[in-house]
């Protein structure tokens, strides 16, 4: 059995975090900001935003750049980039995981395409995809590399202890696995564009209307260009004693 003293363990070495939104509001361009090499994988093919951003590299499956991911074959293809992964971790410093929502769609599409009438899909399709993309974020979460993923928004309904029900904005991912997700990760923030400035800025502060955690640093809300600008905790009660 080993052991680690608990102030030898680093807050910022290999985190995870998510960024869910509406579409269209800046996830994908928030890889901009990510400090050193990052490798991307865009599960949605909504790369182009990137174009020109030095220390960024596209995974392409044309010798075009204009696909990163085969969304007809989804799970062939998740498979091959986990395979071809594995030799190329030493060369970045963080993997962006873009758009698990579209991932998840196209999976029950192609899952639809190969049931017996070649559109629905069936009860076990769900079942399945449940197991499946909780082993494909374990072996993504498990690299030992930074990975920034990000989803799609939608709302979930929350009973309170007084009886009433609100509405909770949470990723758009299945009810079945977004818990499991949410507890792996590190740092979940919703992002949101204030409509005086046109600035972005991500909630990293949970409430009953929204989902988000940091269990990284001390912050509440950031603009987007210092989301992966960590505070260093040990540093500052170094200061504050």
């Amino acid at each position: 059995m080993k052991f680690i003293n608990a102030t030898e363990i680093s807050r910022t070495k290999y985190w995870r975090v998510l960024l869910y939104g509406k579409p269209g509001l800046g996830k994908t361009s928030t890889i901009k900001e990510l400090p050193g090499k990052t490798l991307v994988l865009s599960l949605d093919n909504s790369h182009k935003v990137l174009s020109g951003v030095p220390n960024v590299r596209i995974r392409t499956i044309d010798d075009e750049g204009q696909m990163s991911f085969d969304r007809d074959k989804p799970i062939e293809d998740i498979n091959l980039f986990l395979k071809e992964i594995g030799g190329e971790l030493k060369n970045f410093d963080n993997l962006a995981f873009d758009n698990v929502t579209s991932f998840q769609s196209d999976w029950l599409i192609e899952r639809g395409r190969n049931s017996k009438g070649g559109i629905r899909n069936e009860i076990q399709d769900y079942g399945d995809w449940t197991n499946y993309f909780l082993r494909i974020m374990t072996k993504i979460y498990s690299l030992p590399i930074n990975v920034y993923v990000t989803a799609w928004e939608d709302t979930q309904d929350i009973s309170l202890e007084d009886g009433s029900v609100i509405t909770q904005f949470v990723p758009k991912i299945r009810k079945q696995v977004l818990s499991e997700l949410l507890g792996w990760t590190d740092v979940v923030g919703r992002i949101k564009v204030n409509p005086k400035t046109g600035n972005r800025g991500a909630i990293l502060e949970g409430n009953d209307g929204v989902y988000a955690k940091n269990r990284i640093d001390s912050r509440t809300a950031c603009s987007i260009t210092d989301l992966f600008k960590f505070e260093d905790l040990n540093e500052k009660k170094k200061t504050e004693n």
